[in-house]
């Protein structure tokens, strides 16, 4: 096996942007055409996509399904989507659409049930999101933070059947400080579930040292910011993965 590398493609009001640490009002807008942009990663040889609705995260529903739709329509790899996916009718759509997998993190703490059941009923397409603030469950676009800490968050979904775990260190996301690769390993050993680390990815350092971990159970890496600032070339990226 080896390192998947999701490049990431957020969008608010219709537009790919970054934001910085999950804030909202420190958007970095990098184009107005997210398909387009779906499209160069696919010509450096990106297989798997992780589009972001951001204004879903925060609204509880799809806010840019437009865009979305038309990332799918033209990526020719597999599309995992997250923001605002809280209810059954939003996980079937997008699987009925041709996203590959799904998302899910507000929805994850507060109906586990919710998660569980779709899980069953959809093999290897539900990610749990978890996303911490200094080690406790950020939801709601990381504008409230729990009292559940990361490790206990992702235990609880053991059995149920989720593909993979999407672990992000708010903190660092976007910010381009370093992916925490040491918080990755070690929730990735603490569970039999995979984990694709997100957040701060800077360069192809971390790209390399997360592909020596697959064993551990580091399924993937996503990285946005880094990508569009020129700092990590994708093609080069893919090719670290793979070598590893």
């Amino acid at each position: 096996m080896s390192l998947i590398v999701f490049p990431a493609i957020d969008l608010k009001a219709g537009q790919v942007v970054r934001l910085a640490e999950g804030d909202m009002d420190r958007a970095t807008v990098y184009g107005d055409d997210p398909a387009a942009q779906a499209m160069l990663f696919a010509s450096a040889g990106a297989e798997y996509l992780h589009v972001v609705d951001l204004d879903g995260a925060f609204a509880g529903a799809s806010v840019n399904g437009d865009a979305v739709r038309a990332i799918v329509s033209q990526f020719p790899g597999h599309v995992q989507l997250g923001g605002g996916i809280r209810t059954r009718a939003n996980v079937e759509g997008w699987f009925d659409l041709g996203v590959s997998r799904v998302v899910i993190g507000t929805a994850a703490l507060e109906d586990p049930d919710f998660v569980r059941g779709v899980a069953k009923d959809f093999p290897g397409g539900i990610v749990v999101a978890v996303d911490a603030k200094d080690g406790m469950v950020a939801t709601k676009g990381w504008a409230d933070v729990s009292t559940t800490s990361a490790v206990d968050l992702a235990r609880r979904f053991e059995d149920a059947g989720v593909a993979s775990l999407l672990f992000t260190d708010v903190g660092r996301d976007g910010m381009l400080k370093g992916c925490n690769v040491e918080a990755t390993v070690d929730l990735a050993r603490s569970v039999d579930i995979p984990v694709i680390a997100s957040g701060g990815v800077k360069g192809i350092a971390e790209i390399h040292v997360l592909a020596l971990h697959v064993r551990d159970g580091v399924e993937g890496v996503i990285t946005g910011r880094a990508l569009y600032d020129g700092r990590l070339d994708l093609a080069a990226a893919l090719s670290v993965a793979k070598a590893a």
